[in-house]
């Protein structure tokens, strides 16, 4: 009798979980109609908890009946030319090719068979391969690939059928402790669901390129990448991405891109785009610790303040000013400069960031109109040559744009080496990311002068930015 009355306590709490989870007989393959909130035809998230209880069984099972069908598994191969390392020791051998092979997961998000996966998982692929949750396979097509968001979108030919479908929920609500499902087909043995937690939101310290994640202490490991974090209504809230780890498997903290962020870049993929075009604000921040909270008379840390501001750039345009506190973006919460880069990530050129600045002591909300980063000056691409030591480098004049390109830092001005082609350049020790500053004495500011400059008979010297540091080179 005891253990009965143990059993129906123990029951109570677990009937309040599986609360949260879908009907799977409401759901339709293609999903519910699209909404106003919802555009390039994806299916609007699910919102209705389930209506009838009663045909609940304690576990997850009708939300990955609802999920499952929507996950993918994506197989990518490409032809890597090598010589064998003994024979090109000696200098000799003959290229041989080599494939390798890499393996992913992937959600659908338009029945017409546009799918959503993670970029490093496609990247340098000769062919893409698409097996659905049925044994189907397919070749698919890259609509588009984004090395920054790590996020790639492709698109399969099905003959005009329907296929099952995951809704994005781009602007969901969230919060730590909330159920989620890993979907995945980890290590290739087919696909695998697991269970967890929202463990963290807004993680800014990790990765590189999105700004946020999600982090989740579901079981994610090699295979998982590209596959969908689900909610309990079978919504993708994030697609998982990486883990961390010392032995290279799961052990409980894992990361997925937000789903805004993964809206957006489809969007951009099934309207044509072959690049996503992000949004620029023209400011750089600093996180605000302990010292700097004193210094301004806060009660405890909190924003971002502002170190610089772009002449003519949306912030300045907007009336932002060094020294001045941003404490959120359309709500959420700025920490650094990670965190108000993502909210202006997941919103589409032309659109407004709200964003809330704190000036002395007044606290207002200015609107920033979004727009891409300047080309200015104009973008100046090219190969050096002649016998002379930059000989063989790639070299663009910086600007905004060119900086956004290649993930450096906006405020930076100059002549940057992009590429390596051999040549001088790579023996003496250049490197990409090298910004050069002067030749034999003389300031550059442009490719052009740099080119000028190295006409002189002989280069004796010269002085380069490196990771923020000066270093002269002597020739």
């Amino acid at each position: 009798m005891m253990d009965m009355m143990r059993l129906s306590r123990l029951c109570i709490p677990i009937l309040a979980l599986v609360a949260a989870c879908s009907d799977p007989a409401a759901r339709t393959t293609a999903g519910p109609a699209p909404t106003s909130e919802q555009s390039a035809d994806l299916v609007a998230p699910n919102k209705a908890p389930p209506s009838d209880f009663t045909t609940m069984k304690m576990s997850f099972a009708p939300v990955v009946r609802a999920a499952a069908p929507a996950v993918v598994s994506v197989f990518s191969q490409r032809t890597v030319r090598q010589i064998d390392p003994f024979f090109e020791f000696f200098g000799g051998g003959m290229p041989r090719d080599r494939v390798e092979g890499s393996l992913g997961s992937g959600a659908i998000v338009r029945a017409d068979g546009v799918i959503v996966t993670n970029n490093h998982v496609i990247a340098g692929s000769d062919e893409v391969m698409v097996r659905l949750a049925d044994k189907r396979q397919f070749p698919a097509k890259i609509l588009l690939a984004d090395e920054r968001t790590d996020l790639a979108v492709l698109k399969i030919d099905i003959n005009g059928e329907k296929l099952p479908v995951l809704p994005i929920a781009a602007r969901e609500p969230l919060e730590v402790g909330d159920l989620v499902l890993a979907i995945g087909n980890p290590f290739g043995v087919g696909q695998t669901v697991t269970n967890g937690i929202i463990s963290a939101l807004a993680r800014t310290e990790v990765g590189a390129g999105v700004g946020q994640y999600i982090q989740t202490d579901a079981a994610v490991n090699p295979g998982n990448s590209g596959g969908p974090l689900v909610d309990m209504a079978g919504n993708i809230i994030g697609i998982n991405t990486f883990i961390v780890s010392r032995s290279g498997s799961n052990s409980g903290v894992s990361f997925a891109i937000p789903a805004a962020l993964v809206q957006r870049v489809v969007e951009s993929a099934v309207g044509g785009a072959k690049s996503v075009q992000r949004a620029w604000l023209g400011i750089r921040t600093k996180p605000v610790d302990s010292d700097i909270a004193t210094s301004l008379g806060l009660s405890k840390p909190e924003g971002a303040v502002v170190t610089a501001v772009y002449p003519g750039s949306p912030a300045a345009q907007a009336g932002i000013e060094v020294s001045d506190l941003i404490l959120s973006a359309d709500g959420a919460a700025v920490t650094d400069d990670a965190s108000l880069a993502y909210s202006a990530q997941t919103h589409r050129i032309g659109e407004s960031l709200n964003v809330q600045v704190r000036h002395g002591g007044a606290v207002r909300t200015v609107r920033l109109r979004l727009e891409t980063a300047p080309a200015s000056p104009p973008k100046d691409q090219r190969t050096l040559t002649g016998r002379q030591p930059l000989q063989g480098a790639t070299v663009v004049n910086l600007s905004p744009a060119v900086a956004d390109e290649y993930g450096l830092d906006p405020f930076l001005h100059g002549v940057i080496i992009v590429k390596l082609n051999g040549g001088i350049a790579a023996r003496v020790g250049f490197r990409p990311g090298d910004i050069v500053r002067r030749v034999n004495g003389r300031a550059v500011a442009s490719v052009l002068e740099l080119a000028d400059a190295l006409k002189d008979a002989e280069v004796s010297s010269l002085v380069l930015e490196r990771q923020g540091q000066e270093i002269s080179v002597r020739f």
